[in-house]
C-alpha cells in the first residue's frame, strides 16, 4: 500500500490513488529486471480497455498482443502532470530508437467534457505525438467504466473545476496481455526504453 501511495502523484491538490490492483505492488525495480517503480502483484491479465480514438476509430488492447504496452490515463487541459508524463513517454521513444514499434501507448482520457477531438489533435500535435500513440475518449459512462476497471480515481476539483484529480501511473502490460509493471508519473524516459523490450518479450 505504501508503494502505490507514494506512485499516485497527479494532476491536482489531492491526487486519487489507484483503488485496484496496486495494492499488492510490491518489490520495487532493484529487485527484479525491470526498472519500473514496482512490479504489480499477483501478476493478472490486464482489464479491459476498448474505446474510441480521437478521430472515431475503436481500439482494443487486445490487438495489441505481441507489443509491449502503456496505459495512462491523463487530459489535455492538465496543467502539471500530464504533459510532462507524455512528454516523457514521446523521450522514451526517441531512445527506444528502431525498437520502438515493439511499444504502443495508450492515454485514456479522465475529462469527458473537454478532451474533444480538437483539442485532443492539438495536444497531440503539441507534444509530437500524432500517430504515435492512441488517445481515448468517450462519454462520461464509457470513460468511467475505464476508470473502474483500471482502478483509476477521476474527479474534479471542487474549488478549481478546471482542474481533475486523477492518479498519476503509468501501467506496462507484456506482449502477452498481462499488467505486470507500474511507472510513477515522475518515471525517467530511459527506465521505460529499458523495460519496452522485456515487456514485449513476457
Amino acid at each position: 500500500m505504501a508503494l502505490a501511495a507514494a506512485l499516485a502523484a497527479g494532476c491536482g491538490s489531492s491526487s486519487k490513488s489507484p483503488t485496484q490492483g496496486s495494492t499488492t505492488a510490491a518489490s520495487a525495480a532493484s529487485t527484479s529486471k525491470f526498472e519500473s517503480a514496482g512490479i504489480l502483484e499477483p501478476v493478472r491479465q490486464a482489464p479491459p480497455l476498448q474505446l474510441k480514438n480521437y478521430l472515431g476509430q475503436p481500439v482494443n488492447i487486445d490487438s495489441y498482443r505481441g507489443k509491449a504496452v502503456l496505459v495512462t490515463f491523463v487530459y489535455t487541459h492538465c496543467p502539471d502532470v500530464c504533459p510532462i508524463m507524455i512528454g516523457n513517454l514521446h523521450l522514451a521513444q526517441h531512445l527506444l530508437g528502431t525498437e520502438a514499434s515493439k511499444v504502443q501507448i495508450i492515454a485514456v482520457s479522465v475529462d469527458p467534457k473537454g478532451d474533444t477531438p480538437k483539442t485532443v489533435a492539438h495536444f497531440l500535435t503539441a507534444h509530437q505525438q500524432t500517430g504515435k500513440m492512441q488517445y481515448l475518449i468517450g462519454n462520461t459512462k464509457e470513460l468511467a467504466a475505464a476508470w473502474k476497471a483500471w482502478g483509476v480515481g477521476a474527479e474534479r476539483d471542487a474549488g478549481n473545476p478546471d482542474v481533475i484529480e486523477h492518479s498519476g501511473l503509468v501501467y506496462g502490460i507484456t506482449g502477452s496481455g498481462k499488467r505486470l509493471t507500474i511507472y510513477s508519473a515522475n518515471f525517467k524516459p530511459a527506465e521505460i526504453a529499458h523495460d519496452v523490450p522485456l515487456l514485449a518479450a513476457d
